[in-house]
């Protein structure tokens, strides 16, 4: 009876252990430093992904060379699906535009698996700034010689959105790229520069702080996080629509059966109520997606931000 018993089991041990697949490690490997917004996202998903796959997912930083770094650590790895980038738009829309020579090609060397979050960007001044919206700031300026706005990189999503901003008031602005969001804001608050466009993520704790004045959001709609800031569109100032979203990828050699596992594994963690919290609570909006649905989104923003780039003239540096 005794041994009927172990053998028993024994066999359910066996039929409920996870495969070496399953309980393999995962990574998922972030291309900007530890404590940004990319960052804090991938950390929160990461936890949720792990439960729903029922495998350890842990979040590796690999900053440097503007996405290039991140992206051939995937590139090296077994395409077995264990090795994910998360990227915000700049590594894989805007870089192949902005830079002559890239070490990846996001058609040849990826699969896209889902977008993760949307971020829109929103238009911060300094708060002893009179003006009351975007509408009255882009008025001001235009009455000045050169009202300078500062971004954090030349070929940025806040770079291209000053650009955008200028084709669609006719106002020209003084651009002062800086190394990273936290000088430009800190520049901001000093009154050192006018204006920063930025994630609302990035930027929510200054406006909720009082450090800031948010006065447009580049968006079709207003933003969950700040109802009260209307759109520049709601403004009179079409054309100034921007979003820095985040998504996954994965080397295009994986086959079709892991990409899809990570797709379900991926929407079913944006749509745990607790993640979609924490994240609602950063100020980024959940947005699960096929892989499809980001395939097209790439596409059609490579295009967006490339007619950009190219009219301006814009070179990475």
């Amino acid at each position: 009876m005794l041994r009927r018993t172990f053998l028993a089991a024994a066999g359910c041990a066996v039929l409920t252990r996870p495969s070496s697949a399953q309980s393999k490690m995962m990574r998922i490997i972030v291309a900007f430093a530890p404590g940004g917004p990319v960052d804090s996202v991938a950390r929160v998903v990461a936890d949720q992904l792990g439960k729903e796959l029922g495998r350890t997912v842990i979040v590796e930083n690999k900053p440097g060379a503007n996405g290039a770094i991140g992206a051939q650590e995937v590139m090296k790895s077994p395409p077995d699906g264990g090795t994910i980038w998360i990227t915000s738009v700049g590594a894989a829309a805007i870089n192949p535009s902005l830079y002559d020579k890239l070490a990846y090609d996001m058609t040849r060397d990826f699969a896209p698996v889902s977008v993760v979050v949307n971020n829109v960007e929103v238009l911060v001044i300094n708060t002893n700034d009179k003006a009351k919206d975007a509408a009255e700031f882009v008025a001001n300026a235009g009455l000045s010689k050169e009202t300078p706005m500062a971004s954090s990189g030349v070929g940025s999503i806040p770079h291209l959105a000053i650009e955008q901003l200028s084709d669609a008031t006719g106002v020209s602005f003084l651009h002062i790229p800086y190394k990273g969001a936290a000088p430009a804001l800190s520049d901001v608050m000093g009154g050192q520069v006018a204006g920063f466009f930025g994630d609302v993520p990035g930027l929510l704790g200054h406006v909720r702080g009082g450090r800031l004045r948010a006065v447009g959001v580049a968006a079709p709609t207003r933003h969950p996080a700040l109802p009260d800031v209307k759109t520049f569109e709601e403004q009179g100032l079409k054309g100034i629509d921007t979003n820095n979203w985040y998504a996954l990828f994965v080397s295009s050699k994986t086959s079709p059966d892991p990409v899809e596992t990570l797709n379900r594994g991926v929407r079913a963690a944006l749509t745990n109520p607790d993640v979609k919290a924490k994240l609602s609570a950063m100020g980024a909006e959940p947005a699960p997606s096929t892989p499809a649905e980001l395939a097209a989104i790439l596409k059609r923003d490579t295009e967006k931000w490339s007619a950009l780039i190219k009219a301006k003239g814009i070179k990475g540096e």
